[in-house]
């Protein structure tokens, strides 16, 4: 099975969950997906290393039931991507008071010589156009 075949909701809670580890030590960051052709490709997280300012409880870091529930949000966000199969998708993410907050960003990317390749008329019917 290719990837390709895996729907993409199901490609994101598996990227999510590879993250997870990662995700148990952090409280904020931003977890970027990039998609082509509607399959994740590169994945990963942005943050800061040293996490200033938080201290007593919740500076640990996300609980698992804190990484699941990421994970749910992620993926039923995805109900808001639409018409576009190439781009990226960033969650934006943060613990305060035991609680997850999660903001969704969604970029499509188009490329306009594929556009253009399209569009443009074969050889063969240029050369009858041109002798008629």
């Amino acid at each position: 099975m290719s990837v390709n075949q895996v729907p993409l909701a199901r490609q994101v809670d598996v990227a999510l969950e590879k993250l997870s580890g990662e995700l148990r030590g952090l409280t904020a960051g931003t977890i970027v997906l990039q998609i082509r052709d509607d399959a994740v490709g590169r994945f990963g997280i942005r943050h800061l290393p040293v996490d200033c300012g938080t201290s007593g409880q919740g500076a640990n870091g996300m609980s698992v039931p804190q990484v699941m529930l990421l994970r749910r949000l992620a993926v039923e966000a995805l109900r808001h991507k639409s018409g576009w199969t190439h781009g990226e998708i960033s969650y934006d993410f943060v613990v305060k008071q035991d609680k997850v907050y999660l903001s969704v960003q969604f970029e499509s990317n188009y490329n306009m010589a594929n556009l253009m390749f399209r569009f443009s008329p074969k050889r063969q019917d240029r050369k009858e156009a041109s002798s008629e």
